[in-house]
Parts: C-alpha cells; structure tokens; sequence
C-alpha cells in the first residue's frame, strides 16, 4: 500500500472512531454525560487555575499541552523498527487506548472537583495510593520534562552564524521568545480589557508568522547548549506560577493554530510530493537495538498513548472545561491530533527524508548510528519541509517554520509540565504534612531544579538523552496504565461495562512493566546505577498500587457477594 493511500486510510479510521467509539460508547454508555452537572471549572472557579474555557480554546490548550516533541520524537526512533509497526502502534494504540486513556481520566477529574489522577486514586483505589501515584508522576514529569529541556536546548544551540550544525535550527529562537511577548499582550487585553478574543488571536497569528519570517534573517547563535538549558529553566519557573489566564491559555491557543496550519501544510504538501517508502516495512533486528517488543511501545510514547496526558487532562484541563460534553472533542479528538503528527512524524522519517533506501540506511542502520535525539528530530523537520515545499514555499523558510512549531509545542509542554510538576509537589506536601510546599515559589523552584538534574544528567561525559527518553518512555506508560487501572475500578464500583479500559490496561502495563525489568537489568550490568535506582524505585511502586487495586477489587467482590445474600427489602 502507497504512503498516500494509507494516509487516507487512517483518516478514515479517526472520523468513524470519534463518531462512533467516542461519542457513542464512550461518552454516552460508559460514562454518561451531563451537560446538567457543574464542572469543577464554575463550581470552584478562582480565575487562576480554575476558569469555565470556549471548547475551542481549550482544545488549543490541551492540545499544544500533550502534543510536545513526544509525538514528532519517539516515532522518528522507532522507525528504525520499519514503518508498519510504528504506523500501526500510532494509529490502533491512539483510537483504542491512548485516546480513551485521555478522555477516561479528564472525565474522572471533573467528576472529583478537578483533582488529578493520583487524589482521585486515593478515592476511588485506597488512600496510600495517592502518595505512590504522586511519586510516580514526579518521576514521569521530571525525567520528561528534562528530556524535553535538553533536545530543544540541542536545537537552538550553534556555534555562529557561519557555522550552524544542519541538525540545529537557531533561526527557531525568535519567533519562540516573541510568541512568549505576543501571548501575555493578548492575555491581558483580553481578560483584562474586554476586547474580543478572535481578533486578538488573528493579530497574534499574524503576527507570529511575521516573527518567524524574521527568525529566518536573525538567528540567535554563539550560545551553548547549556545556556539554552538555563534559560528554558529560568522561563520554565516564571510561566509556572503566572495564571492560566496570561500565559498559558493565549500561548497554547496560538501554538495551536500554529499547528494547524502545519498540519494542513504537510499533510497538503504530502498528497502532492506522492513519495514511495524508503524504509523497510518491518526491520525486527536492527543492530544494536532493543526488542521489537515491547520497546515499540515504549519508545513511540506519547504518539500511542501517555500517561502525561492523564496529568494535563486531570491537572490543567478538568479545571477549565465548560461544560461535559465538551470532553470527547477537547479529550479524544486531542489524543487523534497528537496520533496525526505521530503519522506524519512516520511518514517525514520514511518517506520524506530520505532520497533512496541507502539514504535511510546510511542514519537507521544501527541504533548507535542513529545519532542523538535533536537529530531524530532534525529528521522530523527535514522531511516535513519536504512536503511544505511542493507547495511552493522555499525549502530554508519550511524548515524555520516547522522548527518554530516543533519548538513552540515543547516549550508548551515544557512549561505545562513545570505547573503540573508544581501541583504534584503541593499534594505531595499535603500528603505528607509539609506545609512549605504549599507556596507555590518554593514548589516550582523543587521542580525545576528535578527538571534540570534530568536536563543536565550525563552518562561516560555526555548527554543522556536517548537512554534518559526510553526510561521517560517506560515511566510514561506505566503511569498510563495506572490511570486505566485507576479509570477501571472506579467503572466497577459504578457497575459499568469494564473492558474499554481493562484491555487496554493489561496491554500498556504488560508491555511496559516487562520493558522497565529489562532496562533496570541492562542499567546494572553497564554500572548506571542512578538509572537502575530510579528504575527500580518506580516499579516497585507501580507494583504496590497494582497490589492495592486487587486488594479493592476482592474488597467490592466480597461486598457485593454479601449484599446479594441479604434478603429483600420491603
């Protein structure tokens, strides 16, 4: 089958999926929407965190919030599995369980006053839950968020402008830094003035593209990569602790059409190019490289499924949704637009890069080969500027426009990440009794000095970054399988059709526990023992609330047995 003709295939797929599995059996058999019940975002509303949200521009924010690298990234290393396992893993593992993962765990948070994944777990599992589900988060964001530090700080990284590495995209620097200015001033004439909000965003769209034209003639270079690392971490902090309402919401918003507009250029672009595979089909035993399975589930992440999304969804987003049936489009269709970059992202790396299959092969020929991961990401970005350029658009401005948007979207998750690391380390606070971290300066400043351990961790003197993303992948799913297990039980108590998220469950923690026994293994063998450690630690506590979940489930088994036993009440 041609690249085009299963392209449009999958479209097909993400249509009758969302009109019929989402909007059918899940929102309305499963977990029975109301449009009459109170959303956390008008019940406890603060106009900080808590704020009823237009659909479209809360799309815009949990969209931009999952998307990130994770999509673009992971694909473009698995890849070198060949296409048809990634493609089908971005596809089937977004419709049946990346997709109900996401949708299942905002429904779940506004239906708990807008808590996150590891609170309601306390509720629905038992109440040691919420400290082991908050531990795991704090691990998961931290490592990812430091992961994303590191490739966007490769990215902007050159040495002049005479000399800027083909992998490297400084002309990306102005236009992010501008959209930051562009964002605030919308925020504030907005909420602040009154002025309406689609003109606001117009100018500001325009505005961005004028910026990223001028990016192009003015990169930012003569600075390392480590400069770039303290400068995301400093602006980390500040975007953390500002309200939604300045930053986040406009910012995201923005970002969001950015993407769009990227999407329909590629995608455009695509159709027209009309390329043929250049890699392998299936490649089972590239050299050097981990098993096929289950380390293709763990290395696409976030392009199948992720557990990050389960914090956006019940971190960020529950406390802005207007309304319940506003949570297929926002929850489920965000997960289908992340698996359509994630096919793009497949797409780029084996049709659009590479000339010939010697090509391919001269970058995917062994793991080792395959260089770093703002390399991968170069990929990403050279075979999409590919397909924008059969559109007429000069080849150097189609890769500054696609850095722009690729960089955009990460520190979109960066800085989302950075606010959710900072509420995990509240509950932490207020589940443990320590009242200092409940002020949010001293919690951000905890997280983004965990962000930056991960950001700056180096392994034999050099940058962790591929191993440092496999165990952000591992950490990632089992945080996604827990919050199925989590969205599992609470279904039983409810006495609803279970197995839409029981399968997945088994799937995502089957896959991920045995890849996560293997890396601890291959950790200790290789003497990284601050990888083993962490390893180690977050399996041991995903195999306590597995431990605790069972111990539930035979609690309301037990319950129910003897309530059936009772006779009859008149």
């Amino acid at each position: 089958m041609s690249p085009v003709v299963m392209a449009i295939t999958v479209l097909c797929f993400y249509l009758l999926f969302y009109r019929f599995y989402a909007k059918g059996i899940l929102a309305r058999k499963i977990f029975a929407l109301d449009d009459n019940a109170a959303t956390p975002a008008h019940t406890m509303r603060d106009n900080v965190d808590y704020i009823p949200t237009n659909k479209y521009v809360l799309f815009g924010h949990h969209f931009a919030s999952i998307a990130g690298l994770a999509p673009m990234l992971g694909p473009a290393i698995a890849v070198i599995w060949g296409w048809v396992p990634a493609l089908c893993w971005v596809v089937f593992g977004t419709l049946l369980v990346g997709a109900v993962h996401d949708f299942s765990a905002l429904v779940l948070s506004i239906r708990h006053k807008g808590q996150s994944v590891g609170t309601i777990a306390r509720d629905v599992i038992s109440p040691r839950t919420r400290l082991l589900f908050l531990l795991v988060i704090f691990f998961l964001v931290a490592l990812a968020m430091g992961v994303f530090v590191l490739v966007i700080s490769g990215l902007f990284a050159a040495p002049d402008a005479a000399n800027i590495p083909v992998t490297a995209h400084p002309e990306a620097v102005f236009p992010t830094y501008s959209l930051m200015l562009i964002a605030m001033v919308i925020g504030f004439l907005v909420y602040k003035k009154n002025l309406p909000l689609w003109p606001m965003i117009g100018i500001g769209f325009v505005l961005m593209l004028i910026t990223t034209r001028i990016g192009l003639d003015m990169p930012v270079t003569g600075f390392s990569v480590g400069d770039w690392t303290w400068s995301l971490l400093i602006y980390a902090f500040i975007a953390s602790v500002l309200p939604v309402w300045l930053l986040l919401q406009p910012r995201d918003f923005l970002n969001s059409l950015l993407l769009y507009l990227a999407l329909f250029s590629m995608l455009a672009g695509f159709f027209i190019l009309s390329p043929d595979w250049v890699a392998p089909a299936i490649n089972p035993n590239p050299v050097g490289a981990p098993p096929m399975m289950p380390f293709l589930f763990i290395v696409i992440a976030c392009g199948a499924v992720s557990g990050f999304h389960g914090l956006v969804a019940s971190g960020t987003t529950s406390k802005q949704l207007n309304r319940e049936s506003d949570a297929p489009f926002v929850g489920y269709i965000g997960m289908v637009g992340e698996s359509l970059l994630a096919l793009l992202a497949v797409l780029a790396t084996t049709a659009g890069a590479f000339a010939t299959r010697a090509d391919w092969e001269s970058f995917y020929g062994s793991w080792d080969k395959a260089a770093g991961l703002h390399q991968k990401l170069g990929i990403f970005i050279q075979g999409n500027a590919n397909f924008i350029h059969q559109l007429g658009i000069p080849l150097d401005y189609a890769a500054a426009f696609i850095s722009v948007v690729v960089v955009g979207f990460a520190m979109t998750s960066v800085d989302t990440g950075a606010r959710l690391l900072r509420f995990n380390l509240e509950e932490i606070g207020q589940t443990i009794g320590v009242k200092a971290l409940g002020n949010r300066y001293i919690a951000t400043s905890l997280a983004i000095a965990s962000i930056g351990f991960f950001a700056f961790f180096k392994m034999d003197g050099k940058p962790a970054g591929l191993f440092l993303w496999t165990l952000f992948g591992t950490t990632n799913q089992i945080l996604a399988g827990l919050t199925l297990l989590t969205v599992t039980i609470y279904l039983y108590r409810k006495k609803k059709p279970i197995l839409y998220t029981l399968l997945p469950m088994l799937l995502v923690l089957g896959a991920t526990i045995s890849g996560m026994v293997m890396g601890i293994f291959k950790a200790i063998g290789k003497e990284q023992w601050t990888v083993a450690i962490v390893g180690t630690v977050i399996f041991l506590l995903a195999g306590w609330v597995l431990i605790e979940a069972l111990l539930v489930v035979k609690k309301v088994r037990a319950e129910r047995a003897g309530t059936d036993k009772l006779p009859e009440m008149k």
